[in-house]
């Protein structure tokens, strides 16, 4: 896919070394930006092979709304550095995504507004602590007033990310509709490009497609801003050789990029999608390419 290779050769031509929090070193570009067309086809990367049965898994856990990774770990590993030996996360997506903490009435100041338990998208947990599902808002809002620019969806809470053992990178999204198409723009705030970027473009396109099928709306744009895009590098016989992803990144650059597959989903809500109702239709890639990940 052009639009991933121009991103490698940004980040390769124009960043800048810089050391980082993994205790590897990154060339790295601030402010990345790219958008892609997602009526020209599904944006799976072909210029390497990619893990479609984690990327689906990741999402559907995404949308499920779990803060522990206990039935992720029966498909993928991908979370199990992150998380305790019960499963746990100090941070999840799908929990601030389905599940983002209300304030309770003592923490109100005075003039503040908040939804309170007799809201449509307010649920009650076990514990008694009131919380909004932020997806579920977002397409009723698309389906009774898509010209809104308030279509916000964050999995950031400062008052967690400060403290967790890894904040969302991909912090917040917005849905925007526009002739009748659905577009989705994400900011994300730190951006793998070898490893990261990939799943992250495939992962909110397949998120763009599944709201708009329920939304009744045609695929638009996907369009990305990444603030920190990096690549990691490490020389040869180093201690971190394993961690570097310069040549895997510049053996893509060689490789033609092949026709993009088609996603078929099942017309479901949201909240009943499963794994067997996401058919990938003739995707074509080139051989697979193995990148250490810095944790």
């Amino acid at each position: 896919m052009k639009e991933y290779l121009d991103l490698v050769k940004t980040v390769l031509n124009e960043g800048n070394r810089k050391a980082s929090r993994t205790g590897v070193d990154t060339i790295s570009y601030f402010g990345a930006f790219y958008r892609v067309d997602l009526s020209k086809g599904f944006p799976l990367l072909t210029t390497k092979k990619m893990e479609w049965k984690s990327l689906l898994n990741e999402v559907l856990w995404y949308l499920s709304g779990e803060h522990h990774i206990r039935n992720l770990r029966e498909h993928t590993k991908i979370w199990d550095a992150w998380a305790d030996e019960d499963g746990r996360l100090q941070t999840a997506y799908g929990r601030f995504w389905r599940r983002y903490p209300v304030p309770e009435s003592n923490a109100i100041l005075d003039g503040e507004i908040y939804v309170d338990e007799n809201h449509r998208f307010v649920k009650k947990e076990e514990n008694g602590a009131l919380v909004f599902d932020q997806v579920g808002w977002v397409i009723n809002e698309i389906k009774n007033n898509p010209n809104s620019r308030r279509l916000v969806i964050s999995a950031w809470h400062p008052a967690n990310a400060v403290i967790s053992k890894l904040p969302p990178c991909h912090y917040t999204f917005t849905f925007n509709v526009n002739d009748g198409k659905l577009n989705c723009h994400l900011t994300q705030r730190s951006g793998d490009i070898a490893l990261g970027i990939p799943f992250n473009l495939a992962a909110y396109s397949m998120l763009t497609q599944i709201i708009a099928q329920e939304t009744n709306l045609e695929l638009g744009y996907f369009a990305h801003t990444i603030v920190d895009a990096h690549i990691y590098v490490a020389e040869k016989g180093s201690v971190n050789e394993k961690l570097d992803h310069l040549e895997g990144l510049k053996l893509q650059l060689t490789r033609e990029p092949l026709p993009l597959p088609k996603l078929l989903i099942e017309k479901k809500s949201i909240d009943k999608l499963k794994f067997d109702d996401f058919e990938l239709i003739g995707y074509q890639h080139h051989e697979k390419i193995k990148f250490g990940v810095a944790v």
